[in-house]
């Protein structure tokens, strides 16, 4: 009897606009970095990441505790689309949904591909460990004292 040909992953057959939700939503790898407050230059347009995640954040699952409430909760969050991926340069150069849009793979260390969240923590991409509640910043500290120079978490502490 001869063998079924192993299928592709639905990550490298559809296109993005063509995914299920369930799809979409399986693509974000939980790192994180999407969630840390970030500070741009009035003047130069020029980004500059903080470790500061948003007060919604859960630091030890790196998701959000209000996912489907978050832009009631904290209108400032945007909520990724397949059209508007592209439309935010602050996005991690890691995260799937932009390397997909981009004709990109996921990285060995996507859930995806590994097979298991842990890797994200493993290969030092997500922030838990890294980042700061906002809602634990000491009294008097603003965002701008913790802007970091390099974006590899573990070498930015």
């Amino acid at each position: 009897m001869p063998k079924r040909p192993h299928s592709k992953p639905f990550w490298k057959t559809k296109k993005l606009t063509e995914m299920t939700r369930e799809e979409w939503e399986a693509l974000c790898d939980g790192c994180g970095r999407c969630c840390l407050h970030k500070l741009q230059d009035e003047d130069t347009g020029e980004l500059f990441y903080t470790r500061v995640v948003c007060r919604l954040f859960n630091m030890q699952t790196c998701h959000c505790t209000q996912y489907d409430q978050r832009q009631v909760l904290e209108p400032t969050c945007l909520v990724l689309t397949p059209e508007t991926v592209l439309d935010y340069p602050w996005m991690p150069a890691t995260c799937a949904y932009r390397l997909l849009a981009e004709g990109k793979p996921l990285k060995w260390w996507h859930p995806l591909v590994s097979g298991t969240p842990e890797t994200v923590q493993a290969a030092g991409v997500a922030v838990r460990g890294f980042a700061i509640l906002e809602t634990r910043l000491p009294s008097g500290d603003t965002l701008e004292d913790y802007v970091v120079e390099d974006w590899q978490p573990h070498r930015s502490r």
